[in-house]
């Protein structure tokens, strides 16, 4: 089976001698474990075609670290933020938004971890999210040294999330085609 560039489809975990750089061989070990932990869906399409590829692996511990990273960030904004900022509720608002993130980050994670058939649907949602974040962390920032670090979280951290999140969407879809495709041929020769 290949990808939709023609490259084959890695069958497990990269080799740990592969020579690849010390913190990709170490996040595949992290990414490794937690396969061990958490049992991948049971779904037909898993038995003729596991999602192994290295970025879908890597998806839980990534989102599972920055859900890790929001949830204290969640407290701060809840805190910090002022009440009323042109609205009422205002840091009641982006500390609720937050906690709607986490949990799409979490269910990402999770979806990923279990190579489920909702990762499409969990991965499309929370970089919908993650867009939007950005968006309104932008354009809500009063200036100065809050839109910077408004752009720099927007740059840094949420888009290239976002990227991951519709790039994990657009490839497991991609996967369960091809799973399909694998059954439906199964079924055949029957």
């Amino acid at each position: 089976m290949t990808t939709s560039d023609d490259r084959p489809l890695p069958d497990g975990p990269a080799d740990p001698t592969d020579g690849s750089p010390p913190v990709v061989r170490a996040v595949d070990r992290v990414a490794e474990r937690l396969d061990e932990l958490v049992p991948t869906s049971d779904a037909v399409g898993n038995q003729v075609l596991p999602d192994n590829a290295r970025l879908v692996r890597w998806a839980a511990p990534v989102f599972l670290c920055c859900a890790a990273v929001l949830l204290p960030w969640i407290v701060i904004a809840a805190v910090t933020l002022p009440s009323r900022q042109l609205s009422q509720n205002y840091d009641v608002a982006w500390a609720g938004y937050d906690v709607g993130l986490l949990l799409g980050l979490v269910w990402t994670a999770l979806s990923a971890l279990r190579r489920s058939g909702r990762l499409t649907i969990a991965a499309a949602a929370t970089g919908a999210l993650l867009v939007a974040d950005a968006w309104f962390d932008v354009l809500t920032s009063p200036g100065g040294w809050d839109l910077a670090e408004a752009v720099a979280m927007s740059a840094l951290a949420e888009l290239p999330l976002a990227t991951l999140c519709f790039w994990l969407a657009f490839h497991s879809q991609e996967v369960t085609e091809r799973q399909l495709i694998l059954l439906a041929g199964r079924g055949r020769r029957r």
